[in-house]
């Protein structure tokens, strides 16, 4: 397998186990932590850009 082990889908997926898992044991603090993965997965990924010369000039 080539793919990248933090793609986005496959942190979607991993959110959506512990939150699944969270639930079926009443634990809050998993489910909320996969609800909060889930919903950065599936946020545009946006890197921080450093623009050449910013301010100056």
């Amino acid at each position: 397998m080539a793919e990248d082990k933090n793609s986005p889908p496959s942190e979607q997926v991993k959110g959506s186990v512990k939150e699944a898992i969270g639930k079926l044991t009443g634990d809050a603090r998993i489910e909320t932590e996969g609800r909060r993965q889930k919903r950065e997965s599936e946020a545009p990924q946006e890197s921080p850009s450093k623009t050449s010369g910013s301010g100056r000039g």
